[in-house]
């Protein structure tokens, strides 16, 4: 990477990073906050967690749709304010309900999408991969830091200090955008990261995309569901709410350190799918356990150690399904399919969590998503096994057609390689290949002759 590309890859996952943290942070407070304000139910306190999955949903295709027209940064720094004005009304709130239209105004600020286009503006095509693998890596990190130091930091300055923290650094990233994030010499088309809308047919005809995207929905649902109310579960076993971070952190820690010997069996050993099933029984375990042990504090910590096991390894291992399953030049359009069922899920679970907390007590929410689980098991069981295939993007932009087609038909007779997109228009080649099998000296030297 350039020194561009690495301050763009930089800035931009930081800003991605700040608006998952505030998203993250109150997920294992707000159920304990909520209590207390005026007009609250268990349904409406799951709604106050849950609520920005829906507005985020609804708003993240559309926003990186219009970033096309009317660029990246204005839209960037629209979501942003939108993120801060949620922020804000969340914390001046003394009611339930302005802490849910805060939340879903939190959620309005749907910039993921806008934010990846902007990377690949920002990237040459041979490292845009591992720039999204950073931005990647930052989220996840950004989960475990959050959930972590929600608790701690609500003990000092409480549930309204965070939402103002929350604020805060989202008129930082707005400084970062301005000032720092370097401005694209040209916005265009990447399918590698954008919705294409002409693409959507056939990204929802797709049976093994489907499947997939069932599963990040399943997923989220039983996440956000849970921790509706394994943090008062906690509380009524006698540990105060400044203290749950001693808890999460560990675990989040010990259980990703068990998840990653896993991880590269299933890519590196190929072992995909029945590491993959694997990991969703391994949720279904951890549920059943919270139902039957959730009384107890160390029943709950070592489930919630069993669940994280599963979770952390399905969040490593669902995208990457993703990229292998798509073709190479609809990823963008079959990522963005996936982020919305990944909201949706979110959303429903801390309706579905806040509801039968409501109705039936804790032992219901650990069912209901022990069954939604055992339905995500049974639908994997039919997965077809995937084809371990990496992306790779070729820029054509200098060759005439007649080159371009020519480099394609050469490209193809190189071992390893399974799929060529070429997309003249737009300048780049996007290929399918095995890593195991390609011959890198002969792709490279393919390559070469033409740029020549």
């Amino acid at each position: 990477m350039t020194l561009l590309e690495k301050r763009a890859t930089g800035s931009l996952a930081s800003i991605y990073a700040l608006r998952m943290l505030g998203l993250f942070m109150i997920m294992p407070v707000l159920p304990l906050f909520a209590e207390h304000l005026e007009g609250s139910t268990p349904l409406l306190i799951g709604l106050s967690v849950s609520i920005y999955g829906l507005s985020q949903a609804l708003l993240q295709i559309p926003f990186g749709l219009m970033s096309d027209r009317f660029g990246r940064k204005k839209l960037i720094i629209l979501g942003l304010l939108l993120f801060a004005a949620g922020s804000v009304l969340s914390a001046m709130s003394t009611t339930i309900y302005g802490v849910l239209f805060g939340r879903a105004l939190q959620g309005s600020g749907a910039i993921a999408a806008v934010i990846m286009a902007l990377v690949a503006d920002l990237t040459q095509e041979v490292h845009r991969t591992k720039a999204m693998a950073l931005i990647g890596i930052s989220i996840g990190v950004s989960f475990g830091v959050a959930i972590s130091a929600g608790p701690v930091l609500a003990g000092y300055v409480g549930v309204e200090g965070i939402f103002w923290l929350t604020a805060l650094l989202s008129l930082a990233a707005i400084v970062v955008i301005i000032y720092i994030v370097p401005d694209p010499i040209q916005s265009k088309i990447h399918r590698d990261a954008e919705l294409i809308p002409g693409q959507i047919k056939h990204v929802l005809k797709n049976a093994e995309l489907l499947r997939l995207n069932y599963g990040i929905f399943i997923l989220h649902l039983i996440l956000t569901a849970s921790f509706i109310v394994i943090p008062l579960l906690m509380r009524d076993a006698g540990l105060g709410a400044s203290q749950h971070g001693q808890v999460y952190l560990p675990v989040f820690i010990v259980s990703l350190l068990t998840a990653i010997p896993f991880i590269i069996l299933a890519e590196k050993k190929r072992k995909m799918k029945p590491v993959f099933i694997g990991a969703i029984a391994v949720i279904v375990v951890s549920e059943l356990g919270l139902q039957y042990f959730h009384q107890s504090l160390p029943g709950i910590v070592v489930f919630l150690w069993v669940f994280f096991c599963g979770f952390n390894l399905l969040e490593a291992t669902l995208p990457s399904l993703v990229s292998k399953t798509a073709p190479g030049d609809m990823k963008g359009t079959a990522m963005g399919f996936y982020s919305t069922s990944q909201f949706l899920g979110a959303f429903l679970g801390g309706a579905l969590g806040g509801w039968s907390y409501g109705e039936f007590g804790g032992n219901a929410v650990f069912i209901m998503s022990a069954v939604a689980g055992a339905s995500w098991l049974a639908v994997s069981f039919t997965m077809k096994p995937p084809r371990y295939l990496a992306n790779m993007l070729i820029s054509i932009s200098n060759l005439t057609r007649i080159q371009a087609e020519q480099l394609t038909e050469e490209i193809l007779k190189v071992t390893g390689v399974e799929e060529v997109k070429l997309h003249f228009g737009e300048g780049v080649a996007y290929l399918k290949v095995d890593n195991r099998l390609l011959d890198k000296d002969r792709l490279q030297y393919s390559i070469s002759q033409f740029d020549s």
